[in-house]
Protein backbone atom coordinates (compact mmCIF):
# COMPACT_ATOMS: atom_id res chain seq x y z
CA UNK A 1 0.00 0.00 0.00
CA UNK A 2 1.40 3.38 -1.09
CA UNK A 3 1.15 5.92 1.73
CA UNK A 4 1.75 9.61 1.95
CA UNK A 5 1.31 12.23 4.63
CA UNK A 6 -1.08 14.27 2.53
CA UNK A 7 -4.33 14.82 4.46
CA UNK A 8 -6.54 14.08 1.47
CA UNK A 9 -4.66 10.85 0.86
CA UNK A 10 -4.99 9.91 4.54
CA UNK A 11 -8.74 10.56 4.45
CA UNK A 12 -9.12 8.51 1.27
CA UNK A 13 -7.17 5.56 2.70
CA UNK A 14 -9.19 5.55 5.95
CA UNK A 15 -12.52 5.88 4.11
CA UNK A 16 -11.84 2.66 2.18
CA UNK A 17 -11.40 0.65 5.38
CA UNK A 18 -14.42 -1.59 6.21
CA UNK A 19 -13.31 -3.55 9.30
CA UNK A 20 -11.57 -2.98 12.60
CA UNK A 21 -8.80 -5.38 11.51
CA UNK A 22 -8.08 -3.31 8.39
CA UNK A 23 -8.22 -0.13 10.44
CA UNK A 24 -5.67 -1.47 12.92
CA UNK A 25 -3.37 -2.45 10.03
CA UNK A 26 -3.61 1.07 8.64
CA UNK A 27 -2.87 2.56 12.05
CA UNK A 28 0.29 0.47 12.31
CA UNK A 29 1.36 1.60 8.82
CA UNK A 30 1.11 5.22 9.89
CA UNK A 31 1.88 5.21 13.62
CA UNK A 32 3.56 1.87 14.37
CA UNK A 33 7.26 1.42 15.21
CA UNK A 34 8.03 1.04 11.50
CA UNK A 35 5.19 3.31 10.35
CA UNK A 36 5.52 6.26 7.96
CA UNK A 37 5.12 8.94 10.62
CA UNK A 38 7.51 7.18 12.97
CA UNK A 39 10.14 6.99 10.22
CA UNK A 40 9.75 10.71 9.49
CA UNK A 41 10.12 11.48 13.21
CA UNK A 42 13.37 9.49 13.33
CA UNK A 43 14.83 11.59 10.53
CA UNK A 44 14.51 14.85 12.49
CA UNK A 45 17.92 14.62 14.24
CA UNK A 46 19.65 14.84 10.85
CA UNK A 47 18.10 18.24 10.11
CA UNK A 48 19.19 21.71 11.13
CA UNK A 49 17.53 23.36 14.09
CA UNK A 50 15.21 25.48 11.96
CA UNK A 51 14.28 22.58 9.66
CA UNK A 52 13.80 20.30 12.66
CA UNK A 53 11.46 22.83 14.29
CA UNK A 54 9.40 23.39 11.18
CA UNK A 55 9.12 19.74 10.17
CA UNK A 56 8.49 18.61 13.77
CA UNK A 57 5.46 20.93 14.03
CA UNK A 58 4.06 19.66 10.72
CA UNK A 59 4.55 16.00 11.75
CA UNK A 60 2.82 16.56 15.12
CA UNK A 61 -0.15 18.19 13.34
CA UNK A 62 -0.39 15.28 10.89
CA UNK A 63 -0.05 12.73 13.72
CA UNK A 64 -2.93 14.31 15.63
CA UNK A 65 -4.96 14.42 12.41
CA UNK A 66 -4.32 10.73 11.68
CA UNK A 67 -5.20 9.69 15.24
CA UNK A 68 -8.45 11.70 15.12
CA UNK A 69 -9.49 10.28 11.74
CA UNK A 70 -8.69 6.74 12.87
CA UNK A 71 -10.79 7.21 16.03
CA UNK A 72 -13.78 8.54 14.07
CA UNK A 73 -13.55 5.62 11.67
CA UNK A 74 -13.32 3.16 14.57
CA UNK A 75 -16.50 4.58 16.14
CA UNK A 76 -18.25 4.43 12.76
CA UNK A 77 -17.32 0.77 12.21
CA UNK A 78 -18.33 -0.13 15.81
CA UNK A 79 -21.76 1.47 15.29
CA UNK A 80 -22.23 -0.48 12.08
CA UNK A 81 -21.39 -3.72 13.89
CA UNK A 82 -23.87 -2.94 16.67
CA UNK A 83 -26.61 -2.10 14.16
CA UNK A 84 -26.04 -5.39 12.37
CA UNK A 85 -26.27 -7.29 15.66
CA UNK A 86 -29.47 -5.46 16.58
CA UNK A 87 -31.00 -6.44 13.24
CA UNK A 88 -30.03 -10.08 13.72
CA UNK A 89 -31.25 -10.23 17.33
CA UNK A 90 -34.42 -8.23 16.78
CA UNK A 91 -37.44 -9.64 18.63
CA UNK A 92 -40.71 -9.76 16.78
CA UNK A 93 -43.07 -8.32 19.38
CA UNK A 94 -46.06 -9.22 17.21
CA UNK A 95 -45.53 -12.93 17.93
CA UNK A 96 -47.75 -14.46 20.65
CA UNK A 97 -46.05 -14.85 24.02
CA UNK A 98 -45.17 -18.20 25.52
CA UNK A 99 -47.82 -19.73 27.73
CA UNK A 100 -46.18 -20.04 31.15
CA UNK A 101 -47.87 -22.18 33.80
CA UNK A 102 -47.89 -20.48 37.19
CA UNK A 103 -48.52 -22.25 40.48
CA UNK A 104 -51.51 -21.48 42.67
CA UNK A 105 -51.90 -21.33 46.45
CA UNK A 106 -54.35 -23.97 47.66
CA UNK A 107 -57.57 -22.64 49.25
CA UNK A 108 -56.73 -24.50 52.47
CA UNK A 109 -53.34 -22.79 52.68
CA UNK A 110 -54.91 -19.43 51.89
CA UNK A 111 -57.52 -19.94 54.63
CA UNK A 112 -54.79 -20.85 57.13
CA UNK A 113 -52.85 -17.70 56.21
CA UNK A 114 -56.00 -15.62 56.71
CA UNK A 115 -56.83 -17.27 60.04
CA UNK A 116 -53.30 -16.73 61.33
CA UNK A 117 -53.37 -13.07 60.27
CA UNK A 118 -56.64 -12.40 62.09
CA UNK A 119 -55.79 -14.16 65.35
CA UNK A 120 -52.25 -12.76 65.33
CA UNK A 121 -53.80 -9.29 65.33
CA UNK A 122 -55.63 -10.33 68.53
CA UNK A 123 -52.39 -11.37 70.22
CA UNK A 124 -52.54 -15.14 69.61
CA UNK A 125 -49.37 -17.03 68.72
CA UNK A 126 -49.22 -20.12 66.48
CA UNK A 127 -48.31 -23.52 67.95
CA UNK A 128 -47.93 -26.91 66.28
CA UNK A 129 -47.51 -30.52 67.36
CA UNK A 130 -47.04 -34.06 66.01
CA UNK A 131 -49.72 -35.84 64.00
CA UNK A 132 -49.19 -39.05 66.00
CA UNK A 133 -50.26 -38.43 69.58
CA UNK A 134 -50.52 -40.27 72.85
CA UNK A 135 -53.89 -41.41 74.17
CA UNK A 136 -53.39 -39.07 77.13
CA UNK A 137 -52.87 -35.93 75.07
CA UNK A 138 -55.62 -36.77 72.58
CA UNK A 139 -58.27 -38.03 75.00
CA UNK A 140 -57.52 -38.40 78.72
CA UNK A 141 -56.17 -34.92 79.41
CA UNK A 142 -59.19 -33.45 77.62
CA UNK A 143 -61.63 -35.16 79.98
CA UNK A 144 -62.82 -37.61 77.32
CA UNK A 145 -63.80 -40.80 79.19
CA UNK A 146 -62.84 -44.28 78.08
CA UNK A 147 -66.41 -45.11 76.98
CA UNK A 148 -66.71 -41.99 74.76
CA UNK A 149 -67.62 -42.79 71.09
CA UNK A 150 -64.62 -40.77 69.85
CA UNK A 151 -62.35 -43.49 71.25
CA UNK A 152 -64.03 -46.16 69.14
CA UNK A 153 -61.93 -47.68 66.36
CA UNK A 154 -64.69 -46.77 63.88
CA UNK A 155 -63.88 -43.09 64.45
CA UNK A 156 -60.18 -43.08 65.40
CA UNK A 157 -57.05 -44.39 63.67
CA UNK A 158 -54.97 -46.31 66.22
CA UNK A 159 -51.27 -46.89 65.60
CA UNK A 160 -49.70 -50.31 66.08
CA UNK A 161 -46.96 -50.18 68.68
CA UNK A 162 -46.87 -47.48 71.30
CA UNK A 163 -45.30 -44.28 72.50
CA UNK A 164 -43.54 -45.67 75.54
CA UNK A 165 -46.19 -47.58 77.47
CA UNK A 166 -49.10 -45.55 76.05
CA UNK A 167 -51.35 -46.34 73.12
CA UNK A 168 -50.93 -43.89 70.24
CA UNK A 169 -53.37 -42.50 67.68
CA UNK A 170 -53.50 -40.21 64.69
CA UNK A 171 -54.76 -37.10 66.43
CA UNK A 172 -58.50 -36.58 65.96
CA UNK A 173 -58.25 -32.83 66.63
CA UNK A 174 -55.50 -30.27 67.29
CA UNK A 175 -56.46 -30.08 70.98
CA UNK A 176 -53.34 -32.11 71.92
CA UNK A 177 -51.34 -29.03 70.91
CA UNK A 178 -53.26 -27.12 73.57
CA UNK A 179 -52.49 -29.84 76.11
CA UNK A 180 -48.78 -29.64 75.28
CA UNK A 181 -48.87 -25.85 75.60
CA UNK A 182 -50.50 -26.03 79.03
CA UNK A 183 -48.06 -28.70 80.24
CA UNK A 184 -45.00 -26.83 78.95
CA UNK A 185 -45.97 -23.20 79.62
CA UNK A 186 -47.32 -21.16 82.47
CA UNK A 187 -50.36 -18.88 82.12
CA UNK A 188 -51.17 -16.52 80.57
CA UNK A 189 -51.47 -18.62 77.40
CA UNK A 190 -52.96 -17.38 74.14
CA UNK A 191 -52.46 -19.72 71.17
CA UNK A 192 -54.05 -21.10 68.03
CA UNK A 193 -53.17 -24.52 66.63
CA UNK A 194 -53.89 -25.05 62.91
CA UNK A 195 -53.01 -28.42 61.42
CA UNK A 196 -54.01 -31.81 60.01
CA UNK A 197 -56.35 -34.14 61.88
CA UNK A 198 -57.61 -37.66 61.16
CA UNK A 199 -60.91 -39.50 61.58
CA UNK A 200 -62.35 -42.62 59.99
CA UNK A 201 -65.00 -40.87 57.86
CA UNK A 202 -65.41 -40.11 54.16
CA UNK A 203 -68.21 -38.52 52.08
CA UNK A 204 -68.87 -35.24 50.24
CA UNK A 205 -68.55 -33.25 53.48
CA UNK A 206 -66.04 -35.46 55.37
CA UNK A 207 -62.58 -36.85 54.57
CA UNK A 208 -60.28 -39.15 56.59
CA UNK A 209 -57.71 -36.35 56.78
CA UNK A 210 -58.80 -32.75 57.22
CA UNK A 211 -57.63 -29.51 58.80
CA UNK A 212 -58.70 -27.83 62.00
CA UNK A 213 -57.73 -24.72 63.87
CA UNK A 214 -58.24 -24.63 67.60
CA UNK A 215 -57.66 -21.76 69.97
CA UNK A 216 -56.91 -21.54 73.66
CA UNK A 217 -56.72 -18.63 76.07
CA UNK A 218 -55.83 -19.15 79.75
CA UNK A 219 -55.56 -16.29 82.24
CA UNK A 220 -57.08 -15.22 85.54
CA UNK A 221 -60.08 -13.19 84.36
CA UNK A 222 -61.29 -14.33 80.90
CA UNK A 223 -65.04 -14.85 80.52
CA UNK A 224 -67.62 -16.18 78.08
CA UNK A 225 -68.12 -12.59 76.93
CA UNK A 226 -64.46 -12.42 75.88
CA UNK A 227 -64.86 -15.71 73.98
CA UNK A 228 -67.93 -14.48 72.13
CA UNK A 229 -66.33 -11.17 71.22
CA UNK A 230 -63.22 -12.93 69.92
CA UNK A 231 -65.16 -15.33 67.68
CA UNK A 232 -67.62 -12.71 66.40
CA UNK A 233 -64.77 -10.44 65.35
CA UNK A 234 -62.94 -13.37 63.75
CA UNK A 235 -65.87 -14.54 61.60
CA UNK A 236 -66.77 -11.03 60.48
CA UNK A 237 -63.18 -10.48 59.38
CA UNK A 238 -62.72 -13.91 57.80
CA UNK A 239 -65.91 -13.80 55.72
CA UNK A 240 -65.62 -10.05 55.20
CA UNK A 241 -69.24 -9.60 56.27
CA UNK A 242 -69.47 -6.90 58.92
CA UNK A 243 -73.26 -7.24 59.41
CA UNK A 244 -72.96 -11.03 59.86
CA UNK A 245 -75.94 -12.70 61.52
CA UNK A 246 -74.90 -15.25 64.15
CA UNK A 247 -76.10 -17.03 67.25
CA UNK A 248 -74.65 -19.11 70.09
CA UNK A 249 -76.44 -22.31 71.16
CA UNK A 250 -75.80 -24.29 74.35
CA UNK A 251 -73.98 -27.53 73.61
CA UNK A 252 -71.81 -30.14 75.28
CA UNK A 253 -68.11 -30.94 74.97
CA UNK A 254 -66.25 -32.89 77.65
CA UNK A 255 -63.34 -30.41 77.63
CA UNK A 256 -65.39 -27.21 78.08
CA UNK A 257 -68.05 -26.13 80.58
CA UNK A 258 -70.23 -24.29 79.71
CA UNK A 259 -70.07 -25.21 76.03
CA UNK A 260 -71.65 -23.68 72.96
CA UNK A 261 -71.88 -23.98 69.21
CA UNK A 262 -71.85 -20.91 67.00
CA UNK A 263 -74.12 -20.70 63.97
CA UNK A 264 -74.21 -18.22 61.10
CA UNK A 265 -77.28 -17.33 59.06
CA UNK A 266 -77.51 -18.32 55.42
CA UNK A 267 -79.89 -18.29 52.49
CA UNK A 268 -79.98 -20.66 49.52
CA UNK A 269 -81.08 -19.40 46.12
CA UNK A 270 -80.74 -21.23 42.80
CA UNK A 271 -78.76 -23.91 44.60
CA UNK A 272 -76.17 -21.30 45.70
CA UNK A 273 -75.56 -20.89 49.42
CA UNK A 274 -74.94 -17.36 50.66
CA UNK A 275 -73.89 -16.89 54.26
CA UNK A 276 -74.23 -13.89 56.52
CA UNK A 277 -77.92 -13.18 56.12
CA UNK A 278 -80.99 -15.41 55.82
CA UNK A 279 -83.60 -17.41 57.68
CA UNK A 280 -81.59 -20.65 58.01
CA UNK A 281 -78.69 -21.47 60.33
CA UNK A 282 -75.44 -23.33 59.78
CA UNK A 283 -73.18 -24.58 62.57
CA UNK A 284 -69.69 -23.15 62.08
CA UNK A 285 -67.67 -23.95 65.23
CA UNK A 286 -67.67 -25.25 68.79
CA UNK A 287 -66.42 -23.38 71.84
CA UNK A 288 -66.69 -22.94 75.59
CA UNK A 289 -64.93 -22.20 78.85
CA UNK A 290 -62.12 -24.67 79.58
CA UNK A 291 -63.32 -27.42 81.92
CA UNK A 292 -61.54 -27.17 85.31
CA UNK A 293 -60.76 -30.90 85.04
CA UNK A 294 -58.71 -30.21 81.89
CA UNK A 295 -56.77 -27.48 83.71
CA UNK A 296 -56.03 -29.85 86.59
CA UNK A 297 -54.94 -32.61 84.17
CA UNK A 298 -52.47 -30.13 82.69
CA UNK A 299 -51.08 -29.04 86.10
CA UNK A 300 -52.80 -25.63 86.10
CA UNK A 301 -54.51 -24.36 89.25
CA UNK A 302 -58.21 -24.15 88.30
CA UNK A 303 -58.91 -22.01 91.38
CA UNK A 304 -56.56 -19.32 90.09
CA UNK A 305 -56.87 -19.61 86.31
CA UNK A 306 -59.66 -20.01 83.80
CA UNK A 307 -59.95 -19.65 80.07
CA UNK A 308 -61.77 -20.43 76.88
CA UNK A 309 -61.23 -22.71 73.88
CA UNK A 310 -62.69 -23.04 70.41
CA UNK A 311 -62.28 -25.20 67.35
CA UNK A 312 -63.40 -25.16 63.73
CA UNK A 313 -62.84 -27.06 60.50
CA UNK A 314 -60.74 -25.17 57.95
CA UNK A 315 -62.28 -27.08 55.02
CA UNK A 316 -65.76 -25.98 56.08
CA UNK A 317 -64.68 -22.36 56.41
CA UNK A 318 -63.03 -22.54 52.98
CA UNK A 319 -66.07 -24.16 51.36
CA UNK A 320 -68.33 -21.42 52.67
CA UNK A 321 -65.98 -18.55 51.84
CA UNK A 322 -64.99 -19.67 48.33
CA UNK A 323 -68.18 -21.46 47.22
CA UNK A 324 -66.71 -24.98 47.09
CA UNK A 325 -69.43 -27.66 47.14
CA UNK A 326 -67.53 -30.95 47.53
CA UNK A 327 -64.92 -31.34 50.26
CA UNK A 328 -63.17 -34.17 48.41
CA UNK A 329 -61.98 -31.70 45.76
CA UNK A 330 -59.46 -30.35 48.28
CA UNK A 331 -57.47 -33.59 48.03
CA UNK A 332 -58.00 -34.78 44.44
CA UNK A 333 -54.84 -33.10 43.03
CA UNK A 334 -56.93 -31.85 40.11
CA UNK A 335 -55.02 -29.04 38.38
CA UNK A 336 -58.19 -27.67 36.77
CA UNK A 337 -59.83 -27.47 40.20
CA UNK A 338 -56.78 -25.78 41.72
CA UNK A 339 -56.50 -23.37 38.80
CA UNK A 340 -60.14 -22.38 39.39
CA UNK A 341 -60.13 -22.12 43.20
CA UNK A 342 -56.43 -21.44 43.83
CA UNK A 343 -54.83 -18.07 44.49
CA UNK A 344 -52.06 -16.31 42.60
CA UNK A 345 -49.21 -15.71 45.10
CA UNK A 346 -48.62 -12.24 43.68
CA UNK A 347 -52.23 -11.24 44.37
CA UNK A 348 -52.12 -12.10 48.07
CA UNK A 349 -52.07 -9.40 50.71
CA UNK A 350 -50.75 -11.85 53.29
CA UNK A 351 -47.63 -13.98 53.48
CA UNK A 352 -48.20 -15.58 56.87
CA UNK A 353 -47.71 -19.31 57.20
CA UNK A 354 -46.96 -22.21 59.47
Amino acid sequence: MSLSLDKNDIIEKISKVSSLTELESLRVNYLGKKGLLTAEMKSLPTLSIEEKKEKGQKLNIIKAFVENELLKKKDSIANLIINELVKKEKIDVTLPSRNYQSGKIHPISQSIYKIIDIFSSMGFSVESGPDIESDFNNFTALNIPSHHPARDMQDTFYIEGSLGEEESVLRTHTSPVQVRAMLESKPPIRIIAPGRTYRSDSDSTHTPMFHQVEGLLIDSNSTMAHLKGCLIDFLKEFFEIHDLQYRFRPSYFPFTEPSAEMDVAFAKKNNVLKIGQGDQWLEILGCGMVNPSVLQNCKIDSNKYQGFAFGMGIERLSMLKYGITDMRGFFDSDFKWLNHYGFNPLDLSSSSGI
